[in-house]
Parts: structure tokens; C-alpha cells; sequence
């Protein structure tokens, strides 16, 4: 029997559902208790969102202005106090995680497991290497902190408690760096789901041709209320910005329904897709790698395909 930890990600106002997903992921390692920490400057509404999740213990605030913004520098510090009173600290593996995750894994002096898929046992994981086509079996020696990042594609998020978990204020013992300080943030606005948390997603490769042509995937996109991808592709032809990218150096997705379009699906294309519920490929090349894990399979042009579902959608 273990005590977890798990470092909620937000957006400094609302949970992101990733935390959910490693409450699933924590439950599968017969853990004696499972805490969730919020890091941030204005926890409540967050730590209250994070005590209405099923199996968790308590909820833990950590509320003070440093963590305003999800500076790596300054929550790494707070996280490896706070770890020293738990067995295993997991995060989602998201940027959130990626990010913060290997920095308090070294201030704690052990190695981080990265992208559990699968618990076998409370120190025995699975997870994917060589871009998904292998699958290992990693074991945690005895007595050695277990640090690890959660492929929240794996996961399906734990479900609402009945009752909720009482909330904290944790009062941590650690020294913040004053050498990195929050510039500014600039991102994209977008009334689309996000792109990681979408139910629906619909997807353009290098086959949509160019930026102005990728507004048909925008269309098609906002009838199924879905979030939009691309493929590496088409990121580097500069239709769309990066942050839309799926696959292995982009977003490693698991919608209940993913849409490609002109996207032939090389390997690491498909390691971001592959645990989506149906997968829908249309391509004009019969012989596209996509069509191989595709439960439905076209072979057309999306140009042609696209404007009929658009009509089928009442369009």
C-alpha cells in the first residue's frame, strides 16, 4: 500500500481534465491514499473541482502568487517538499507534466518514469518506447520514490465522487529560485475544444493542400463541434501553427472519434492517434499506411468527400 501524489494541471482557473485521467491511473496501484495538490495563485475553485473527483483522499492547496503562472523553476521546488511524505508522484504527461515533472524527479534524486500506458502491480508499469512499436515493462525497486508522468490517452477519466474530498491548505518548506520570473503568455484563441480533451477530432495532412484550403477542415470541424489536427506535414508546410500538431512530437491524442484527411499516416502520426475510439481515414492513396489502423477506411478525394458530409450534416 502506497500514498500518491498527484499534481493537478490547470489553467490558473479551471482543472484541466488530464488530473482525472492519473486519479484512474492511481487507482489501479491499490494505493492507500490518493492526494492531489493545486499549485497556483487562487486555488479554490480548482481544489473544488479536484475534490469532486471519485478516490480521491483529500485535496491540497498550495496558494501564493509564485505560482501564478506553471513555471517549472519555481513548482519543482514545492513538489519535491511536499513528495517527501508519499510513495509516488505522478503528473499527467502533457506539456504541464513533461515540463515540471523531470525537474522535481532530479531534486529528488531518482529517475522519472515517463508515459505509464498500463499497472501491473504497485511498482510495475508498461510503457511505450520507439514510438509506440514497443512495449516495456518498467519495475521500481523497493523503498525508491516512484516519480512518473501519465499517458492520460490511456485513461479514461475517473468518474464524480459522491461525496467530496476535504480540502488542505499545505503549508511547504521550500526555497524559490528567484533566477526565472513570468514574462508574458501568448497563445492562440479558439472556441474550439481543446484539442487533447476533445471528444471529436478532425484532422488535415499535407493532402489539404495549403492554409486557405485548410478552412474546409475548419467547416467540417465546427458542425461536428470537434477539435481540429494536422500532421507533422502539414505544420512544416506552414498550413496550420504547431500547437495543432498530432503524433509523437506533437499531441498524443485519444478522442471518441478521430477524422483524417490527406493525412497518409506515417508511424509517428499514428502513435498519437492510436487509442482513439474510431478512427475515420479518407485519402486518395489507396496504399496509405493510415488505412491499416483506420476502422473506416475511403479512398477519395477530400475535396470531393468533405463538401458530401457537409450536406449530410445539413450544411
Amino acid at each position: 500500500m502506497s500514498k500518491i501524489l498527484i499534481i493537478a494541471e490547470h489553467n490558473g482557473s479551471e482543472l484541466n481534465p488530464s488530473t482525472a485521467k492519473c486519479v484512474s491511473c492511481a487507482s489501479d496501484m491499490s494505493a492507500e491514499a490518493i492526494d492531489i495538490v493545486v499549485l497556483a495563485d487562487g486555488a479554490g475553485a480548482i481544489a473544488t473541482a479536484a475534490a469532486a473527483i471519485e478516490s480521491v483522499s483529500r485535496v491540497l492547496t498550495v496558494d501564493r502568487a509564485d505560482n501564478a503562472a506553471p513555471l517549472a523553476a519555481v513548482l519543482a521546488p514545492q513538489i519535491a517538499a511536499l513528495a517527501e511524505s508519499y510513495d509516488c508522484v505522478l503528473a499527467p504527461s502533457t506539456t504541464f507534466g513533461k515540463d515540471i515533472l523531470p525537474r522535481a524527479a532530479a531534486l529528488l534524486g531518482v529517475g522519472q518514469i515517463s508515459d505509464i500506458m498500463a499497472v501491473l502491480g504497485p511498482r510495475q508499469f508498461k510503457r511505450p518506447i520507439y514510438a509506440g512499436n514497443a512495449i516495456v515493462t518498467v519495475d521500481v525497486p523497493a523503498g525508491m520514490k516512484i516519480v512518473a508522468t501519465v499517458r492520460v490517452a490511456s485513461y479514461r477519466a475517473a468518474a464524480d465522487a459522491a461525496s467530496p474530498a476535504p480540502i488542505e491548505a499545505a503549508d511547504v518548506d521550500a526555497a524559490i529560485p528567484t533566477h526565472t520570473r513570468f514574462v508574458e503568455l501568448q497563445s492562440g484563441s479558439s472556441d474550439r475544444p481543446d484539442l487533447q480533451t476533445a471528444r471529436r477530432v478532425v484532422s488535415g495532412g499535407r493532402g489539404v493542400g495549403s492554409e486557405a484550403n485548410f478552412e474546409i477542415i475548419y467547416s467540417l470541424a465546427d458542425k461536428l463541434g470537434a477539435g481540429v489536427g494536422a500532421s507533422r506535414a502539414a505544420v512544416d508546410a506552414g498550413f496550420v501553427p504547431n500547437d495543432m500538431q498530432v503524433g509523437q512530437t506533437g499531441k498524443i491524442i485519444a478522442p471518441e472519434l478521430y477524422m483524417a484527411f490527406g493525412i497518409s499516416g506515417a508511424i509517428q502520426h499514428l502513435t498519437g492517434i492510436k487509442d482513439a475510439g474510431t478512427i475515420v481515414a479518407v485519402n486518395k492513396d489507396a496504399e496509405a499506411p493510415i488505412f491499416e489502423i483506420a476502422d473506416i477506411g475511403l479512398v477519395g478525394d477530400l475535396f470531393q468527400v468533405i463538401p458530401e458530409l457537409d450536406k449530410a450534416l445539413g450544411g
